[in-house]
């Protein structure tokens, strides 16, 4: 669940709902990056009055709905200088949702103190991957493949999802906490068996680690009840290309590493506008040596491919 970042002016049960509610914003706002984010639209979704949804979203998030959005439009900005597809600022400034490219050029030189073109994106990747791993662990060079990494592809029907979100999850024990009081709700409600997701809704290489969000996640019935604080939200129709690993957060980072810079230039696909997710064998847990199973899936845009 998302914690507080001060202690907003209400019970303890109005603030569960308040959080489900704030989620599902954020979600829309991720969602929608391209689109124009009014107060009164995001309120709605919300289902606030726009004259409280302001505070409450601050309360909750700690950053103005302003500043977040401006955040999230720029580090998905920084996401697609670096895609396969080579796109003109023109293109990004639309996909973010800015008015024009002067405008992003502005915006993302206001926060990163130099032009797009000019960001040092290689430098900005290594810095934050040496936040997230304190530096022991060397990028996977593209081409290597010692591991003996394979990609298989998939087509995903459309799927009802339950999830509590992990705020910081790469610098606190937050997922741990979550995983827990999310595995016992699936247990109560009959679906400890189903398939289990951890959505990686920001890039740690990308995005502060402190303002970085995972959900914990399990696919659910259509007519289920979701209660007790947990959110809900539907993932579209997906193709994904999946690798499968059993080892520990090392070779987990070895393949996404090889997933991203080896086979998807040469796969013929580009990345989709969804997050990198884990898909787990099972409920999410460690095995008795520490290891884990599970599947890195990386959403790929339908209709692509090489022939």
């Amino acid at each position: 669940m998302v914690e507080t970042a001060a202690a907003p002016d209400f019970s303890d049960l109005a603030r569960v709902d308040y959080v489900v509610r704030v989620n599902a914003v954020v979600d829309h706002v991720l969602t929608h990056l391209d689109s124009r984010l009014q107060l009164e639209d995001l309120a709605r979704v919300a289902r606030f009055s726009p004259f409280h949804f302001h505070r409450i979203f601050r309360s909750i998030m700690g950053e103005t709905l302003a500043d977040f959005v401006k955040r999230a439009r720029l580090e998905r900005a920084v996401v697609l200088l670096s895609s396969p597809e080579r796109l003109s600022l023109t293109t990004i400034a639309m996909r973010c949702g800015f008015a024009s490219s002067s405008a992003f050029s502005t915006a993302f030189s206001a926060r990163y103190g130099v032009p797009p073109r000019r960001f040092d994106l290689a430098g900005h990747r290594a810095e934050h991957r040496a936040a997230l791993t304190g530096g022991r662990i060397d990028r996977l060079p593209t081409g290597s493949n010692p591991d003996r990494f394979s990609a298989a592809l998939r087509d995903i029907p459309q799927r009802r999802i339950a999830y509590l979100r992990a705020l910081r999850p790469y610098s606190t024990d937050a997922v741990t906490t979550q995983t827990e009081r999310m595995t016992e709700w699936a247990r109560n409600h009959g679906v400890v068996d189903a398939e289990w997701l951890g959505i990686q809704w920001d890039d740690p290489e990308v995005v502060a680690l402190e303002d970085c969000r995972y959900d914990v996640a399990v696919v659910v019935p259509a007519r289920l009840r979701i209660d007790g604080g947990v959110s809900e939200t539907i993932l579209p129709e997906m193709r994904v290309a999946e690798v499968a690993i059993h080892g520990d957060v090392e070779l987990e980072l070895r393949a996404i590493d090889w997933l991203y810079r080896t086979w998807l230039p040469r796969s013929g696909y580009l990345p989709a506008e969804l997050p990198a997710m884990e898909a787990w064998n099972g409920a999410p847990s460690a095995e008795a040596d520490g290891t884990y199973r599970l599947r890195v899936v990386l959403p790929l845009q339908l209709g692509g491919g090489a022939s």
